[in-house]
């Protein structure tokens, strides 16, 4: 059992992704790498996300263990017909961006009066596109990370495509037959 005092002292990271796939898996990785390296760990996903992990992996990959929790957040979707569907993608990113930032701070508050084991939250890790993340780590006067989770292929495509515009070779042209 990890006494008031240790768990104090322990830093505490909310990692939160994009929520999409190819944004949690990443995230979810370091947040186990930062856990193994004596991190106190919250991990934020939207309630559409969390109940979609529930149901592909089982409630106990959710379950919250002694320095590794579970959050969730609304995304300010309405619930979709299939749930196994993926989210329209630019419907989201606006979403987000709008609804977001006052369920994310509210989780941040709650995390920093919880007391017992778990520590004040010492940062934040967020998905380089969830922007509202920085306005609510400022807010609690704590650092702020952005993961870029896109893999080293997609990271180098997108360092160049300033490059490739300028070039001409895209926007792509159309031709007729």
């Amino acid at each position: 059992m990890v006494s008031i005092l240790e768990a104090m002292q322990k830093p505490h990271a909310v990692c939160i992704p994009y929520p999409a796939q190819g944004h949690i898996n990443p995230m979810l990785q370091l947040a186990k790498l930062l856990h193994f390296k004596g991190f106190h760990i919250t991990f934020v996903n939207t309630e559409y996300n969390h109940s979609r992990l529930i149901r592909t992996c089982g409630p106990s990959s959710v379950a919250n263990r002694p320095s590794f929790r579970f959050e969730t957040i609304p995304d300010g979707l309405p619930p979709g017909d299939n749930v196994d569907s993926t989210q329209d993608i630019p419907s989201l990113c606006i979403s987000a961006e709008k609804h977001c930032l006052g369920p994310f701070k509210k989780v941040l508050a709650r995390l920093n009066e919880a007391g017992g084991d778990v520590p004040p939250v010492s940062c934040v890790v967020s998905d380089g596109v969830m922007f509202f993340t920085i306005d609510a780590a400022q807010e609690l006067g704590v650092p702020i990370v952005l993961l870029w989770t896109a893999s080293a292929c997609g990271f180098l495509g997108y360092a160049q495509y300033q490059k490739i515009v300028e070039l001409g070779l895209v926007p792509f042209k159309a031709y007729c037959w």
